[in-house]
């Protein structure tokens, strides 16, 4: 039987906790009797705790992050109330700063702030080699350790990251072959972006190079072909970046693929020389605009060169085959709906692959709650803690644009509607309003705005986009759609159309995907 369960719940199955396998691989002479045990978000508190209990620990470690705040404060209030005896350690994100005022806390018996690779090992070992004495207080809602009345809060130091044994090979065959595979070669921000728990990881650390890319060239030989980067600023130091990205061109495969999360405005010629030698869909950039308000950036410690950005990503879609995720948020300090809009407009104009719309959210310990007097800001009291009003937007307006968000999401980024959702705001002023008003009267029509199928969105897609355009162009548009989603069969609101058949769509479709890598090349 372990002494130590490692512990979380993802937000999806595929996601898998780097977390912890970097704990895990620092545990030295305990990782013999150390497990991981990985959740979900939606499993039943109950089964979570049942099966940690089985494996009969001492000690239960878990990750805590704004997913999976909520159900993690389940699973250790039942915890504790069958075994009180076994020590619970929180480590995360969401535990890491203002520990006085959450419940989880209060349940827990230790609690480790920051990067705990180091720390959570040291604690188990000073741990097991003590009795663990317990006490329960008379209401039974809070159990701690040796007779103490608070839980133990722990701030641990920012570990050398030379001291920090990589995680990469504890990567099972199954999340190999079925899950997210996260990498990094460096922690922490340069930069003070107020809505980013990232503004508190100064300075910047970097792995060992050769280290990292022999575990790297280890993965590829297990067979790992998509890497998630989760550095937060892949192309700050440029040597750097050069050496991984030659790296893996000088081993570019079929199925090879690359996240990267990017600064917007930082693509020098070293930098683009590279990556347009990748084929396309190799490479994807995600790139955190946020906003395009240079009074919203002074307000919240961001700043970024606009003009040199919109150069960037004109560069990427005409030169190369990057695929780019760009990042707008709604909410911020100062932002109102029409310079948001604006925003937005600005970015459809520079055509990324795929604009995710967010939702301001509170992240514990962000120093944007500075704002918060002055500007209003109400948020809500439940996870993910999403704003639900400011000064300039209320709350009806707040919830509109969350519609929208959600239906840019299912409709925009979703690429089963590649043809025929560029046409909501073909020849219109603004992408924004125009796709406002479908995101209003898809809500108005279906009264929700989850659940929908993919086949009830075409068909809702057509008839909005009927009203004012030929229905004949617009099913053809719609029939282009569906069939690159590998369908044969005619959906039935297209029916009466003489359309070409699906090989013909087919080939179209595969001679203009052709065109644009030539294009690229």
């Amino acid at each position: 039987m372990p002494d130590i369960v490692l512990a979380t719940l993802n937000a999806r199955y595929w996601h898998t906790s780097f977390g912890l396998r970097y704990l895990l691989a620092n545990m030295g002479e305990q990782t013999p009797t150390t497990v991981i045990q990985e959740y979900g978000i939606n499993d039943r508190s109950i089964d979570i705790v049942a099966t940690i209990l089985a494996a009969q620990p001492q000690i239960v470690g878990l990750g805590i992050y704004i997913w999976n705040v909520e159900a993690a404060t389940h699973v250790v209030a039942d915890l504790k109330r069958v075994r009180p005896d076994i020590c619970v350690v929180l480590g995360g994100p969401e535990v890491s700063h203002e520990t006085e005022s959450q419940t989880i806390i209060g349940l827990a018996d230790y609690v480790i702030t920051g990067e705990a690779d180091l720390e959570f090992p040291a604690l188990c070992r000073r741990l097991l080699a003590e009795p663990l004495v317990t006490r329960q207080p008379e209401n039974q809602n809070y159990i701690a350790l040796n007779g103490d009345s608070s839980p133990r809060i722990i701030h641990a130091a920012v570990p050398s990251l030379s001291e920090v044994r990589l995680p990469y090979d504890l990567y099972a065959d199954e999340d190999i072959a079925h899950r997210v595979i996260y990498v990094e070669v460096s922690r922490g921000c340069p930069f003070t972006c107020e809505f980013c728990l990232s503004a508190l990881d100064i300075p910047v650390r970097l792995f060992d190079v050769d280290q990292f890319l022999a575990a790297m060239q280890s993965l590829l030989e297990r067979g790992v072909r998509s890497f998630k980067f989760v550095d937060r600023t892949f192309n700050l130091n440029m040597r750097i970046t050069r050496v991984i990205l030659q790296f893996f061109l000088d081993r570019c495969d079929d199925g090879l693929f690359l996240h990267f999360e990017m600064i917007p405005d930082r693509l020098p010629d070293s930098l683009r020389e590279i990556v347009v030698q990748f084929p396309a869909g190799v490479l994807q950039f995600e790139i955190g605009v946020q906003t395009f308000n240079d009074d919203v950036g002074e307000l919240i410690s961001r700043q970024q060169d606009d003009d040199q950005l919109s150069d960037n990503f004109r560069f990427l879609r005409q030169q190369s085959g990057v695929h780019i995720h760009a990042d707008l948020i709604i909410g911020l300090p100062g932002e109102t709906v029409e310079s948001f809009a604006a925003g937005f407009d600005r970015l459809v104009e520079l055509r990324p692959q795929e604009i995710q719309v967010g939702i301001l959210k509170r992240l514990k310990g962000t120093p944007i709650t500075r704002h918060d007097e002055e500007w209003q800001v109400v948020y809500s009291a439940r996870s993910p803690f999403e704003i639900l009003s400011n000064r300039l937007i209320d709350f009806e307006t707040m919830h509109r644009l969350r519609r929208f968000a959600r239906f840019w999401d299912v409709v925009a980024n979703s690429g089963n509607f590649l043809v025929s959702c560029p046409m909501i705001w073909q020849a219109r002023d603004s992408a924004f309003d125009s796709f406002l008003e479908f995101s209003d009267w898809l809500f108005e029509v279906e009264r929700r705005s989850h659940n929908i199928s993919l086949i009830r969105l075409a068909e809702r897609l057509f008839q909005f986009l009927s009203r004012h355009l030929a229905s004949e162009y617009v099913a053809e548009s719609i029939w282009a759609d569906y069939v690159s989603t590998g369908r044969k069969d005619k959906p039935h609101f297209i029916r009466e159309f003489e359309l070409p058949p699906p090989h013909e769509i087919a080939e179209q479709t595969s001679q203009r995907k052709s065109r644009q890598a030539r294009h690229v090349r």
